[in-house]
């Protein structure tokens, strides 16, 4: 009995010592761990630019959005005009509703329906996920983002930046930004054009 006690407590001190070094690896490998990243992080260049300051400054840029501009609002006034017509047809039905035939009737709501199909689809093709606005903006925007991006990566790759963050992007989470670390007028310069004086004055 005593030789069983004496093997049983011997055992759970060894289990305690055991499960000690372990608890003592762990913690050491996490040290470690932090030391590491925390190391390759410091190591690492960042840097952020400003898209929507950088694009401002641009005058192909700003001459394109406001022919952007300029199609939306014409057709806006179009899609418009057509809900008008529809409306007007709708209050002459309602106006003469009591006076027409059953056939009539549906003759007219049928015409009502066919037109507010037909306003809806213009307003999609107009406005929708590829529509017209779409392919417009694809055609004069993304040319001039294409070469902010370029020179963004070249400006990467030649400063040993790890990481380029975009001050402008809503999913970016800056919430400081110290200005030395501010790239865009560089941006700017590579792309070959200047800081609006007029605008950091104002």
């Amino acid at each position: 009995m005593g030789s069983d006690l004496d093997f049983t407590l011997h055992l759970a001190r060894n289990l305690e010592t055991y499960n000690y070094l372990i608890m003592k690896i762990k913690h050491i490998l996490l040290i470690l761990t932090i030391v590491s990243v925390s190391s390759s992080i410091h190591a690492q260049r960042y840097a952020f630019i400003d898209t929507d300051f950088i694009l401002e400054q641009i005058p192909a840029y700003q001459e394109a959005q406001k022919e952007i501009d300029a199609q939306a609002e014409k057709w806006h006034k179009q899609i418009e005009a057509r809900y008008d017509e529809i409306e007007q047809m709708y209050t002459a039905y309602k106006a003469e509703q009591v006076l027409l035939t059953p056939e009539m009737r549906k003759q007219k709501e049928d015409a009502i329906i066919e037109k507010e199909k037909e306003a809806k689809e213009f307003q999609r093709s107009k406005f929708g996920v590829e529509g017209e606005l779409f392919k417009l903006r694809q055609e004069l925007i993304k040319p001039i983002q294409d070469n902010v991006f370029e020179a963004v990566q070249k400006m990467a790759e030649q400063k040993s930046y790890a990481v380029i963050f975009d001050k402008a992007a809503s999913s970016s989470a800056i919430i400081y930004s110290n200005p030395r670390y501010d790239q865009s007028k560089e941006i700017l310069q590579r792309l070959g054009f200047e800081e609006n004086q007029e605008e950091e004055t104002e």
